[in-house]
């Protein structure tokens, strides 16, 4: 088998994984967005183990590429992804969404390495006119 080939399946092993890995979450947190985490499980999968130049030993790597999450209702792909490349303990899923976590529903930045942006609550705004 060729390396190209093997490459290929050693990534939808990892998304069968990352997948897995979301639905247990969302099960166990009794609540959460699987549409929106399931469909970006190839994009973050091949950027966190092929694209992104990171250093999961050193998540401060000042030449570390950057990630963004932008629709912070994701939290469990990037989660899953993060955990996978070694950025904490994949067991720690477990505890997705509990009081306390740092695997809160919408990511922080001050609790997670690698994080550069909290995405925050979808909280609504009104203007007073």
């Amino acid at each position: 088998m060729d390396t190209e080939v093997r490459r290929i399946h050693r990534l939808k092993r990892k998304c069968v994984e990352v997948r897995r890995d979301i639905v247990e979450m969302i099960h166990r947190a009794k609540g959460g967005h699987p549409g929106g985490s399931l469909s970006a499980v190839e994009i973050l999968t091949v950027l966190f183990f092929e694209v992104m130049r990171l250093r999961p030993e050193e998540a401060d790597w000042p030449d570390r590429d950057r990630f963004i999450l932008s629709k912070g209702h994701v939290t469990p792909v990037l989660y899953s992804a993060m955990a996978r490349r070694g950025f904490f303990p994949v067991e720690e899923l477990t505890t997705f969404g509990v009081p306390g976590t740092r695997l809160q529903k919408h990511v922080d930045k001050h609790f997670l390495p690698c994080v550069e942006v909290s995405s925050g609550s979808l909280v609504r705004v009104s203007r007073l006119e």
